[in-house]
């Protein structure tokens, strides 16, 4: 199975080794992030310890396919009279003469024996956990590939809010730097009687205003990093670089929820995995049912009987057989086990269908998402440009001396907002774009 499809922005990632590498040295790109991940995210280890946990679990069940042999060794010591005539018998060396068979003595007996064992039948048992245990194992697999896919999502939406936040810091800080320094101008001009207080406060309102979107931005970039961290398996007090990628352009309108819808039926694993839960109980439920019924069992034992601990040939004996057994009565055991098995069924079905309703909510959710944030992108760039406009307008305003600084300043402070929606809406959309790829599977 294909685990990773090809990358939002492409990139050949590492297979995964189960060992931590060093912590990253250079600036990460977003692909080179999501492979670090792949190799280090402990969820990931998990996911590969439970997948290990499963195909043990096949091999145990395999093992009922084999016969059972047992190399051992017994010793017994009696002088029960019935008991030590049988051992001096299966020794070879009863001797009627002499032989008080009331007051046999007592008689040391030592057995070392091989024992083979074999399932011919338990009711369909072993042959329904055999199928449990290999859908067990398509479903840690592909339990594998929706942590995958949800861990590429999370990612690329932490890198994103990175790049967002990174983006809008710049913003703030010029906007910081250009109140300030208007602030102070004025601040020259008030002191020449030129320039009215109200101007130099509505001037200071303006710079706390700017210095706290400043400080917001910078908190957000932090945030974002420290998630990057957890999901990449880093320590907080581990460095970690982002390499910021050119301007990227937006993603595609997603197409009609009925296509998204019936991609993601077709391939996403948690879809997939809760129908293998749901097979995996039904099995489950048949070889409970199978308790029910008789089981044989053929068996062969070979071994020698002797007074002290050297084997011989001459005492050598063999026993075969077959047994058959059916439970009459358990203590209502077996109904019990049934009527679990049953409501497993019930409990995998029940969370296949919430599964599938989830995944629907989630798809619908990001189709929804995307489309708003690529209207929003639109609306964004028009407003940028109107914005643009109205501070070179007010600007020469200004100098002619017909607005005051204020309304300049309303000006530059309202381009800056149009810039930072900008920004917004577009990692928005390419944001969106990751989870509607998550929503239907697409990163395995």
């Amino acid at each position: 199975m294909n685990y990773l499809k090809t990358l939002l922005i492409g990139g050949i990632l590492g297979s995964m080794t189960g060992v931590y590498a060093a912590p990253p040295a250079t600036a990460l790109t977003l692909p080179q992030a999501i492979a670090y991940a792949l190799e280090n995210n402990p969820e990931l280890t998990i996911i590969e310890a439970r997948l290990g946990q499963a195909q043990d679990q096949l091999q145990l069940a395999m093992a009922a396919n084999y016969p059972q042999v047992k190399l051992g060794v017994s010793y017994q010591y009696s002088n029960n009279p019935a008991e030590a005539f049988a051992m001096l018998i299966s020794q070879r060396r009863l001797n009627f003469a002499g032989t008080d068979f009331n007051h046999p003595g007592g008689v040391e007996n030592f057995r070392p024996q091989v024992t083979a064992t074999y399932s011919l039948y338990r009711g369909g048992q072993d042959s329904h956990l055999r199928e449990a245990a290999q859908l067990g194992t398509q479903a840690a697999e592909l339990e594998q590939a929706a942590v995958r896919n949800r861990l590429v999502n999370h990612i690329s939406a932490a890198y994103y809010a990175h790049l967002a936040a990174a983006e809008a810091h710049q913003v703030s800080q010029r906007s910081v730097t250009a109140v300030q320094s208007e602030l102070e101008q004025s601040q020259l001009r008030y002191q020449a009687g030129t320039v009215l207080k109200s101007d130099v406060l509505s001037l200071q309102v303006q710079v706390a205003e700017a210095k706290e979107a400043e400080i917001h931005a910078a908190n957000a970039i932090e945030m974002a990093l420290t998630m990057l961290k957890t999901l990449l398996g880093i320590s907080a007090d581990e460095p970690l670089a982002l390499k910021e990628a050119l301007a990227q352009a937006l993603p595609k309108p997603p197409e009609k929820f009925t296509e998204l819808l019936a991609q993601a039926m077709a391939q996403h694993p948690e879809l997939q995995a809760a129908q293998k839960r749901v097979a995996i109980a039904e099995q489950q439920l048949a070889a409970a049912k199978g308790a029910y019924l008789p089981r044989a069992d053929a068996y062969v034992s070979y071994g020698a009987n002797s007074k002290d601990v050297d084997f011989s040939t001459n005492r050598d004996n063999v026993s075969i057989g077959v047994q058959v057994e059916v439970d009459v009565f358990n203590g209502f055991a077996t109904q019990a086990k049934v009527k679990k098995a049953e409501h497993e069924v019930t409990a995998a079905q029940e969370a296949a269908r919430q599964s599938r309703l989830q995944v629907e909510n989630g798809l619908k959710s990001a189709q929804l998402n995307l489309q708003e944030a690529l209207n929003r992108a639109d609306v964004a760039t028009v407003s940028v440009q109107a914005a643009e406009e109205a501070l070179r307008l007010v600007n020469e305003q200004r100098q002619a001396g017909v607005v005051t600084v204020t309304r300049y300043i309303e000006a530059e402070v309202a381009r800056d907002k149009a810039h930072a929606r900008q920004i917004s809406a577009r990692f928005d959309a390419l944001r969106a774009d990751a989870e509607l790829k998550q929503a239907i599977g697409f990163w395995q």
